[in-house]
């Protein structure tokens, strides 16, 4: 298929926002997941397990489950010999599109314990999967912030409110998305995106009522914007040349963390798009790496209507990790960059870690992630604040 310039461009905007829940209302009348069921829960001792403990693969050892949270006393527990096997922190997924309830099914039984989502609408669709006992727990942007004449603004449930024509709308988007329970704030800056100075006012204001902001950026240029921005995280990594350098280091220098959704990236540089080279995105990874930069692991996962690109919850951030040790990320930083980093990013201080009166989120799984990453998906067990997340027989 022949794409000119300007639907390319608009193409790109489209495909890379992936999945802003357009079909949220439906969404909404999905019924709960038969495919598994959470167990009730109890003291479990997990004895013969060997711990990623953000650093190495501990020797064999025994770890407490006591009351949702890891505990110290093993007294009166029941016991699970673990044969080896290797424990790690419950997985985050720091850039996915909530759904419905199934999508927290589909996460936790791929030991994804966190989902961060990056934009999904109405309210009442994100308030409906929060807080659910056994499934994994979320977080929501709600509605991003983005321009006139931008794909998100012509869908017809997408807010008023978060197309913004100038800075002086700033202040009142983001009491808006607070008052409906955002946890961040996110900001669409593509092409024909919002203003240098619209999107430092959206910043300014996010930061002044203590929330974090997340950036939509998909060619250096907009890179540039967020960063002059002083945006907390920025999504996505260019395809149209790789990240120069010197822009990777600003990254670094200033404490930005880079979301590069490489699992997205891949598909779309396998459509043929002009334009679109999946290897200008790794090798914006492997810049971000060599400058020190904080990498996290999101996938971009969604159902959203109309995205050619569609990784599925759950088992796309296992592929995730490849990628991202393709691009250069060791097996350690790949593990880091799905536990204690989106813990330390986001200020989820009960999780990210295999520590003592920490949420018991917890992996178990077989082989040795550190010499094989690919050893993540073989999950065993998955608890979920304690509770095990046992898939339905057939």
């Amino acid at each position: 298929m022949c794409i000119d310039h300007t639907n390319r461009r608009d193409f790109i905007k489209t495909a890379a926002a992936a999945g802003i829940a357009v079909a949220g209302v439906s969404a909404l009348a999905a019924p709960a997941s038969a495919h598994a069921h959470a167990v009730p829960l109890d003291k479990v001792a997990l004895t013969n397990v060997r711990i990623f403990d953000g650093d190495q693969v501990t020797s064999p050892r025994t770890v407490v489950i006591d009351n949702g949270r890891i505990g110290i006393s093993s007294l009166g527990a029941r016991r699970i010999d673990c044969g080896g096997a290797v424990l790690l922190p419950g997985l985050t997924d720091a850039h996915l599109h909530l759904r419905d309830v199934n999508t927290l099914h589909a996460l936790a039984g791929s030991g994804v314990t966190t989902g961060l989502d990056m934009a999904s609408f109405p309210p009442s669709l994100v308030d409906s999967l929060r807080g659910l006992p056994g499934l994994t727990d979320i977080r929501s942007a709600g509605a991003p912030a983005v321009a006139p004449g931008s794909p998100q603004s012509r869908i017809p449930t997408f807010p008023a409110d978060a197309v913004l024509t100038g800075p002086e709308q700033a202040a009142r988007f983001v009491r808006s998305r607070i008052a409906e329970g955002s946890d961040y704030i996110k900001i669409i800056i593509d092409e024909p995106g919002l203003s240098p100075e619209t999107v430092k006012a959206v910043t300014t204001s996010a930061h002044s009522a203590g929330r974090l902001v997340m950036a939509h950026a998909t060619t250096t240029a907009m890179v540039v914007r967020a960063l002059d921005a002083n945006v907390d995280m920025i999504h996505h990594v260019p395809m149209d040349s790789a990240l120069p350098a010197s822009v990777a280091a600003r990254y670094a220098s200033s404490g930005t963390f880079a979301v590069p959704t490489l699992t997205m990236m891949e598909g779309f540089g396998k459509l043929g798009i002009p334009g679109m080279d999946y290897a200008a995105a790794e090798g914006s990874v492997a810049a971000l790496r060599r400058a020190g930069a904080r990498i996290l692991a999101g996938t971009d996962a969604n159902l959203t209507p109309g995205i050619p690109v569609q990784p599925p919850y759950g088992t796309s951030l296992h592929h995730e990790l490849e990628l991202l040790v393709r691009a250069g990320l060791t097996g350690r930083e790949a593990l880091r960059a799905a536990t204690s980093l989106p813990a330390q990013a986001f200020g989820l201080r009960d999780r990210g870690a295999v520590r003592v009166g920490n949420r018991a989120d917890l992996v178990l799984i077989d082989g040795d992630p550190l010499a094989d990453i690919t050893a993540t998906r073989a999950v065993r067990r998955v608890w979920v604040g304690g509770a095990e997340y046992v898939p339905a027989t057939a």
